[in-house]
């Protein structure tokens, strides 16, 4: 059985007992959160597609980790002007461990 949701602009396709990491989310570690904006859930035979969303359909996970990704480097340099500019960013992201996804 599985489900895709929305956060976050994108859409994670989970399964239970799946880790997945999504933009940060305002969730301590060791609670739960609940998604519920679900477009689809199949159990392998006949998938449910919202339109856009599943009415009462959610998908529950527990907070793992809240962290950083790796740092990504934005460098321009600008020939002949004499200019070069470095920049980097490091993304923070929560790590999700789905627990249950309730159709």
């Amino acid at each position: 059985m599985y489900a895709i949701v929305e956060t976050g602009g994108k859409q994670v396709q989970v399964e239970v007992g799946q880790p997945i990491f999504v933009e940060k989310l305002d969730v301590a570690v060791g609670e739960t959160y609940t998604f519920d904006k679900v477009l689809l859930v199949s159990d392998g035979n006949q998938p449910k597609v919202g339109t856009p969303y599943i009415e009462g359909a959610t998908v529950t996970a527990k907070c793992e980790k809240q962290g950083k990704g790796p740092k990504i480097v934005i460098f321009k340099y600008r020939p002949k002007k004499h200019s070069a500019t470095k920049k980097g960013h490091r993304q923070a992201f929560t790590k999700l461990v789905v627990e249950a996804i309730n159709a």
